[in-house]
């Protein structure tokens, strides 16, 4: 019998193609709801009697699957507003799928957090759990604290905000020829043998019929998230794996997944590739990021977390968890683009965050890390490219004499870095943040500045 309610906010493609399927997929939800405030969304949707397709790229070919009974509302307008507010009112499982937990305050009264705590004053259901999904390891303390602002303390027997880790790959597919091209691939390996018919055979759709997007995510379903300890509650989405520390697994997934991911995007964007496939005829490149997850991230990660029982912290769980990640990265029906694994380079270089957040943990460990300085250093020139959309000062650009741009050189050629530039760039990357291996790991990155001109030599 269904007796779930599920309300998500934001409908991009981990909820769509994650929290909401999932919840349909159990059986165990008598309603499905979704807070969008893109209109061209919520109406498709509408228009399509609360259908929905997801395209999920498997490692011989794309599955559609069609999601039904959803209902969307957009909280802007008055009259959505208040049959969500209703519906969060019933609602036993929430999810929060937002660009990042910056979100969760901004809007006023109609803010997550604002909606969420409405919902929970209110609340007829038994208990309700919240998922939180953006990409930081305190999401859900940060939400449980701005709803608490705004509804009081609640009781830890009815409501309990839950984090998430997500290794599940996804992207939104906006160019109509690309979901064309996808099908035309698709149906020339189905001649050959390559897949499954009933995979080869299905056409990627957009979200709804009216509108040119799509959602594209991976087959890979293992998400972890925190165990449920409200009393009695059983969730109605099944297949999520319940840990008591997630800790463990989020460094994992930042030091392992994200990091290397952004050092093989970087690479392959100095390279001049535009899609993450590219690089897997690339076996210099491949064994650079191989190198990376077992001897420096993972490394680290397994003498750090020795005494965690769990099979991931060890050298054979570690080589399955990267070989694994290193397939799915690479996968041509995820079709994933190296300009969306380098956006936003300027936050993926910061201290703390992926590539120097991995260089960090290495050298706390007493392990080089050098492919990671490889990856940093890619990520520099990165960051030239885009020096005006990333706001670099014109000061720190490698193409100056004298203070002055040389018209000839503008657009900043990363060759003319020298040791002294890498290390302006960095500690601008830094905001004035320091660490204790920083002069390490800034050497690091100096020295690999050569690695990568004799690396995109050798690959041209």
């Amino acid at each position: 019998m269904a007796e779930h309610i599920f309300t998500g906010f934001g409908f991009g493609p981990i909820q769509g193609g994650l929290f909401v399927k999932e919840a349909f997929q159990s059986g165990n939800f008598s309603r499905l709801i979704a807070a969008e405030i893109d209109a061209e969304i919520v109406a498709a949707v509408r228009a399509n009697k609360g259908s929905y397709y997801v395209n999920v790229a498997k490692a011989n070919g794309i599955e559609v699957l069609k999601i039904d009974n959803v209902e969307l509302f957009d909280p802007k307008v008055a009259a959505d507003r208040r049959m969500l507010l209703e519906a969060l009112a019933q609602s036993t499982e929430i999810a929060t799928c937002l660009p990042s937990v910056y979100f969760y305050d901004s809007g006023g009264a109609d803010s997550v957090a604002s909606l969420i705590a409405d919902g929970l004053k209110h609340s007829k259901a038994r208990a309700t759990i919240i998922y939180t999904a953006e990409n930081d390891n305190r999401a859900a303390e940060i939400l449980e604290e701005a709803v608490t602002k705004k509804f009081g303390a609640m009781s830890p027997g009815k409501v309990q905000f839950l984090n998430t880790v997500i290794g599940k790959m996804s992207r939104v597919v906006t160019d109509p020829a690309e979901t064309e091209a996808r099908c035309e691939d698709s149906r020339g390996l189905r001649k050959q043998g390559g897949f499954r018919s009933e995979v080869a055979e299905s056409k990627m759709k957009t979200i709804a019929p009216g509108i040119k997007r799509s959602f594209l995510v991976e087959e890979f379903n293992r998400i972890l998230v925190s165990r449920t300890r409200i009393a009695g509650f059983k969730p109605g989405i099944e297949v999520f794996i319940e840990k008591d520390d997630l800790l463990p697994f989020e460094e994992a997934k930042l030091y392992g997944h994200n990091a290397v991911h952004s050092l093989l995007g970087f690479i392959g964007a100095v390279k001049g590739f535009t899609k993450m496939t590219e690089l897997k005829k690339e076996q210099a490149i491949m064994q650079i990021g191989r190198k990376a997850f077992l001897e420096e991230c993972g490394a680290a990660l397994i003498k750090k977390y020795a005494s965690f029982a769990d099979e991931l912290f060890t050298e054979v769980g570690f080589r399955d968890y990267a070989d694994d990640l290193l397939e799915r990265m690479t996968n041509p029906y995820l079709g994933d683009t190296v300009a969306r694994v380098v956006r936003d380079v300027v936050r993926k270089l910061r201290i703390n965050e992926r590539i120097f957040g991995t260089m960090t943990l290495a050298l706390e460990y007493g392990i080089e890390p050098k492919n990671m300085a490889l990856g940093a250093m890619a990520g520099i020139t990165v960051l030239l490219e885009k020096a005006d959309e990333s706001n670099l000062p014109v000061v720190l650009l490698p193409c100056l004499r004298r203070g002055k741009l040389v018209p000839a050189e503008a657009g900043s050629d990363w060759r003319k870095l020298d040791d002294a530039g890498i290390e302006k760039i960095i500690k601008w990357l830094w905001a004035g943040q320091s660490c204790s291996y920083a002069r390490q790991i800034i050497r690091y990155v100096q020295k690999a500045k050569k690695h990568l001109e004799i690396l995109i030599a050798d690959s041209v």
